[in-house]
């Protein structure tokens, strides 16, 4: 039997996206704004983005991928491997905290690894998933999208996205062993 919570989590997960899409239809609606036509000029100007950042995403992917076939992925999680299982971290997933720093879809592929190996209702399945959900591509972001823009300050844009990664995985680890004891 499932708890009152974890019943009222799954319908309220299950609702959000469609909610917040009437919710956005209608306020464009309530203004008078033409939805469709925005959607499409939206549409033009992602394209154009994304047309922009390519180099840089490709330089990016290139340096992931040199940093995890080179093993230097695997001597970082030995490294801190005491200092993470004295704190209840698993350092099975320190590759996953790393790389979703760095990439969505190469952490992507790490959690579904970790999902397949361990399950999606294990310890190490569910805090997979809170750190995915809760953790932001800090380093593709200052590196693909500043780069498109030509912002080159990053220190402090870059100082306040490790802090908030380091509070979402700390934060990650805490919600899980509460919510899932």
């Amino acid at each position: 039997m499932e708890s009152l919570f974890i019943v009222i989590t799954k319908i309220l997960s299950t609702a959000a996206i469609p909610m917040i899409v009437f919710a956005i239809v209608v306020v464009a609606a309530i203004r008078k704004v033409k939805v469709y036509e925005e959607f499409v000029e939206g549409a033009k100007d992602g394209f154009t983005t994304a047309v922009r950042i390519i180099p840089y995403l490709v330089a990016m992917l290139v340096a992931i991928g040199m940093f995890r076939a080179s093993g230097a992925m695997d001597l970082l999680s030995q490294a801190v491997s005491p200092v993470t299982n004295a704190i209840g971290f698993p350092s099975e997933l320190l590759p996953l905290a790393v790389v979703r720093n760095l990439s969505g879809s190469g952490s992507l592929g790490l959690m579904t690894d970790i999902m397949k190996t361990h399950g999606p209702d294990s310890f190490m399945g569910r805090l997979a998933g809170a750190m995915m959900g809760s953790h932001e591509t800090t380093f593709y972001v200052l590196a693909v999208y500043f780069g498109a823009v030509n912002i080159r300050k990053t220190r402090h844009a870059a100082l306040a996205g490790i802090f908030s990664d380091v509070v979402a995985l700390i934060m990650s680890v805490i919600l899980v062993r509460w919510l899932f004891p």
